[in-house]
């Protein structure tokens, strides 16, 4: 198995709920509400505040969360590096949509308006 495999299974087995927390923190530490955070993963996923409280409490993870997710339809417009990984050139869909929320949370965090993170086509 290569690099890519370990890194892809790596981020199907982790859970919403061990990562959610990490979110949290680094948007609140750059002056950012969790409102603000539920509203990008809503946007992303479709899951509303309640939903995405219910997947933390069962732990699901990043593979359940994302199979059960409604990826909003302008998703691909997410571009640029996440951890050191360029997103839109991702092959792997679930590792992408992960890298898409980090993405996302990232920006929020760097104080990017939410009407730019919020893609419209």
């Amino acid at each position: 198995m290569n690099n890519a495999s370990n890194h892809d299974d790596r981020i199907a087995k982790m859970t919403f709920a061990s990562v959610y927390p990490h979110y949290l923190l680094k948007v609140e530490k750059k002056g950012r509400t969790k409102e603000e955070l539920h509203q990008v993963i809503e946007w992303l996923t479709g899951f509303d505040e309640a939903k995405q409280q219910q997947l933390i409490e069962q732990k699901v993870t990043f593979q359940t969360f994302f199979q059960n997710a409604e990826i909003n339809p302008n998703a691909h417009l997410i571009t640029g590096l996440i951890c050191g990984y360029r997103v839109e050139e991702l092959t792997n869909p679930l590792t992408q949509q992960v890298r898409y929320l980090d993405k996302l949370v990232d920006e929020l965090a760097k104080g990017r308006k939410m009407e730019k993170i919020l893609r419209k086509a």
